[in-house]
């Protein structure tokens, strides 16, 4: 079912298994905001597609072991010739080092292969309007790598590093505020607040929002 003010997407997706690809596909096209699905039997593959896809896919699901190249490898080059592309892995693994290594490597969403399909939808819809999504699980499991290990947040406020405007949209963003929501709070505008998030990405060295939001944690700039 087509969710009231959101635009018809296209999605790819790259998994090795074909009987859990194609009813992946199967269940894509029953949702009624997706245009068109490409498919790929690896990260390789998955590249090729890129290249000759008209229209671009604006959100790829990606296995993580693949053969010829894994979905480590493949997120790596998305990110790095087309950035806008958002990539949600879908896996059985729920590593916390390794959730946190893919979202510093840019992705947008993580999602476990036993995910019901309403959670996938809700993830779709979700990333149509914000920059990224995890379930309240992975959420957890993400907190739970940030604050063992070693790697407590470190208590600084950057100033020198970010204006006060800034932080302010970092927080918001950390609160799940969509730019047009943040513009709206902060009565300016959006193209402001797209400003602001591109300075604070550069500055982070984050590759998106959802990096943006484990950099605040990390470093004591949001509180949870």
């Amino acid at each position: 079912m087509k969710s009231s003010g959101t635009k018809n997407i296209t999605i790819a997706v790259a998994d090795d298994h074909i009987l859990f690809r194609k009813g992946l596909v199967a269940l894509l096209e029953d949702f009624g905001f997706v245009d068109k699905i490409y498919e790929a039997s690896n990260g390789l593959e998955m590249l090729e597609v890129l290249e000759y896809a008209v229209p671009m896919p604006e959100i790829v699901l990606l296995d993580l072991r693949m053969p010829v190249m894994d979905g480590v490898e493949t997120t790596e080059k998305i990110k790095d010739k087309y950035p806008d592309i958002k990539i949600v892995i879908l896996t059985m693994q729920d590593d916390e080092g390794l959730i946190m290594h893919m979202i510093e490597k840019g992705v947008s969403g993580y999602l476990l292969k036993n995910a019901e399909p309403d959670e996938l939808e809700k993830a779709l819809l979700t990333l149509m309007i914000k920059d990224f999504y995890f379930n309240q699980k992975l959420s957890e499991i993400v907190m739970k790598g940030l604050f063992t290990k070693g790697r407590k947040p470190k208590g600084m406020y950057f100033d020198s590093l970010f204006s006060e405007r800034e932080i302010e949209v970092l927080q918001l963003i950390c609160e799940e505020y969509t730019s047009a929501e943040i513009a709206d709070k902060l009565n300016v505008s959006r193209r402001t607040v797209e400003s602001h998030r591109n300075n604070l990405i550069e500055k982070s060295g984050a590759k998106n929002a959802a990096g943006l939001v484990i950099y605040a944690i990390r470093n004591g700039l949001y509180k949870i």
